[in-house]
This record gives structure tokens, sequence and C-alpha cells, in this order.
């Protein structure tokens, strides 16, 4: 079950960095795609940098905030 959730979890942090970016994503199905690689970035980037959330929202957190980063950096590479 925890590797369902975590795919839907990265689904979830996808879509909503697709709508965070405005305009900086690759649609919604590539921004889901994309998503799903976002909680184990976060967790890393959160890692290097001392950081630490807990719980549900604590990691639905750290994984919008990894496919922000995610699809800032695509967005280099869609150009």
């Amino acid at each position: 079950m925890g590797i369902i959730y975590s795919l839907l979890l990265g689904c979830l942090a996808g879509f909503c960095a697709g709508k965070l970016m405005k305009g900086g994503g690759f649609g919604i199905i590539m921004n889901i795609v994309l998503g799903l690689f976002d909680g184990v970035f976060g967790g890393w980037l959160f890692s290097m940098l001392g950081i630490e959330w807990g719980g549900i929202l604590g990691q639905l957190g750290t994984a919008i905030i990894g496919a922000v980063a995610i699809l800032w950096v695509a967005s280099f590479f869609k150009k």
C-alpha cells in the first residue's frame, strides 16, 4: 500500500506544481508523470538543506516543492 500511496501523492504534487508554475509546465499528463519523481527529489533537496517535515502535509509539501523544482529545471529543456 505504501508504493501506491507514494505514486498517488506524486501525481497530486505534479498536478499542484503544474498549477503553481502557471505556464511553466508541460500539460497535465506530463506534469503528473514528472511529479512521480518529485517526492524523491524533494526529500533529497530537503535533506541537503537539513529540513525535515512530518506527516501527510509535510510529505505533500516536500513533494510539491520537489515537483516545482523539477518542472523549473525541465522548462529549460523545453525551449
